[in-house]
């Protein structure tokens, strides 16, 4: 059971106070009759809820890939910078929050979703979920310094952090792949053979590629099949 005026906040994407207003003018039905507590409580699966006689579908979770960009912080709520929740305009939900982080300077696939249960499967240290990076380095890895990578190099944790695979796409260019998600890793990693890291691009993520449709801050929704490799992941 859920109350009406939350009912229509992550429906409508409306606000509460907007809610409770349009709940209050009569502008809502429940099962055909007119309901005017924003308190009441409905079947949100069940009950045919209507705003001035348009259905509303309740979808309890959502699933959104994000091409985030620089400048933008992974979270909910920032007192001086725009969140990536911020980016999805309409389709924003205040239950919504991004599954992990990139840092604010990195750009690539981030996950926005409400669903809780998924967020910890995702990045559950144990689940080791791959998530893989474009980086932009200094200049080119020798085979020892990938070596020294893919064994496990300190970076100040309480174990070393190493990288599942290294894939050298030209000089300056690498694609990294990680089953942790420690702050600032792959640039501590890179630090720890002596290289810096000049751009970072997450390009897929549990099995999911970015889709390269997507401009930086643009989002779709996830298909079935791609929440069902998430799931799998």
């Amino acid at each position: 059971m859920m109350r009406l005026d939350k009912f229509l906040c992550e429906t409508d994407k409306c606000t509460r106070s907007q809610a409770r207003d349009w709940i209050r003018q009569g502008r809502v039905t429940v099962e055909g009759e007119t309901v005017r507590s924003p308190e009441a409580r409905i079947c949100e699966d069940r009950d045919l809820v209507c705003l001035q006689g348009s259905p509303l579908i309740y979808r309890k979770y959502v699933y959104y890939m994000l091409n985030k960009p620089q400048g933008v912080v992974s979270a909910t709520a920032d007192n001086r910078d725009k969140t990536v929740v911020e980016l999805l305009g309409k389709d924003k939900r205040p239950d919504i929050f991004p599954a992990g982080r990139l840092d604010k300077d990195t750009e690539g696939f981030l996950l926005l979703t409400n669903d809780g249960p998924l967020a910890h499967r995702l990045l559950a240290p144990g689940r080791h979920v791959n998530k893989t990076y474009m980086v932009t380095i200094e200049h080119g890895l020798t085979r020892e310094e990938s070596d020294l990578l893919e064994a496990g190099v300190e970076i100040g944790e309480k174990k070393p952090a190493r990288a599942v695979g290294i894939q050298a796409i030209d000089e300056t260019h690498i694609l990294l792949t990680l089953q942790e998600g420690k702050f600032h890793q792959v640039k501590r990693m890179l630090q720890a053979v002596d290289n810096h890291v000049l751009a970072l691009k997450r390009i897929s993520f549990g099995g999911l590629l970015l889709d390269e449709r997507l401009r930086p801050g643009e989002y779709r929704e996830l298909t079935e099949a791609e929440v069902k490799i998430l799931y799998d992941a």
